[in-house]
């Protein structure tokens, strides 16, 4: 399955590329880093919004503005996007994409800057890939599972009524989901989905390693929350698109917390692979939830 992932031309493949391209060309010299100025961090920012609005936008627009391919591989075949006074600026489009702009992108960069920042002074240990090539590759194996369990962690804590309530629910307002609706979070949320980049600041990594499991996190949900199984060109696959997993848990709330490259949902009973069976005992999970909750 992990494999699978990276030979063939799936999202983290393409985010490998993106890293190596943005290593290569458009990370700031290690002696520029090591002090915080605008003349490196400002183009840190402005390029991590370029790249949310070329992921995020592309895929809206080729899917939902001109519908290049329709309703093929499509999950729901409801079109529109929700208009109403529970989503800022009274629409779902404009509401998904300020929040990941405006916190998604920007907490992203703060992220990626303090990790340049702490490189450029030597705080956060970096090997050679030259000379560890093999532990380069386990980290590109091991990045799917890692950012899979911190995902089903954290996403339970989220679900936890009171952080529900006054954090995650904004998440959750999309039923209908598409690309943008991925990194539409509150502030609070983007600070602990994204935290799993740490491991890199305690970890000896590499930028081009960091790079790909940020982008995973940020990148990877205009994938996830794209509503169609693949992105078709002319009626052949180009890449993944949207999880069926994690397209379930917007429908059905109380289930599939992570993701499939780990199997924390089968072991916590929390998985539903989409049949009748699943929703029936989903559905019976919930109802007992809300009447302990209520009865508390």
């Amino acid at each position: 399955m992990l494999a699978k992932r990276w030979v063939t031309l799936s999202r983290n493949a393409l985010f490998l590329v993106m890293a190596f391209l943005a290593y290569r060309y458009l990370l700031p010299e290690l002696t520029v880093s090591r002090s915080l100025s605008l003349g490196w961090v400002l183009p840190v920012f402005l390029r991590n919004y370029l790249i949310m609005l070329l992921i995020a936008g592309g895929l809206h627009l080729y899917l939902f503005t001109y519908r290049r391919q329709g309703k093929r591989l499509k999950y729901l075949a409801h079109e529109d996007f929700e208009k109403s006074g529970k989503f800022s600026f009274r629409s779902q489009l404009r509401d998904n994409i300020f929040w990941s702009l405006a916190s998604g992108v920007t907490i992203w960069s703060i992220y990626e800057t303090g990790y340049l920042w702490a490189m450029g002074n030597g705080v956060v240990p970096v090997f050679s890939i030259i000379e560890h090539p093999i532990v380069f590759i386990l980290w590109l194996l091991f990045i799917p599972i890692l950012a899979s369990s911190h995902f089903y962690l954290i996403h339970r804590l989220l679900h936890w009524p009171p952080l529900y309530k006054s954090v995650h629910r904004l998440h959750h307002r999309n039923i209908h989901i598409g690309p943008w609706s991925g990194m539409s979070m509150h502030p609070v949320e983007h600070l602990i989905y994204i935290s799993s980049v740490l491991v890199h600041f305690v970890i000896p990594s590499h930028p081009i390693i960091f790079l790909v499991h940020i982008y995973s996190r940020c990148l990877g949900p205009a994938f996830s929350h794209a509503g169609f199984e693949k992105l078709l060109l002319k009626d052949k696959v180009v890449v993944d698109a949207a999880d069926f997993h994690h397209q379930l848990h917007h429908r059905y709330f109380e289930c599939n917390y992570g993701t499939v490259d780990a199997p924390w949902d089968r072991w916590f009973r929390s998985y539903h692979d989409g049949s009748e069976k699943a929703t029936a005992r989903v559905r019976e999970q919930r109802r007992r939830m809300y009447r302990n909750r209520t009865t508390a």
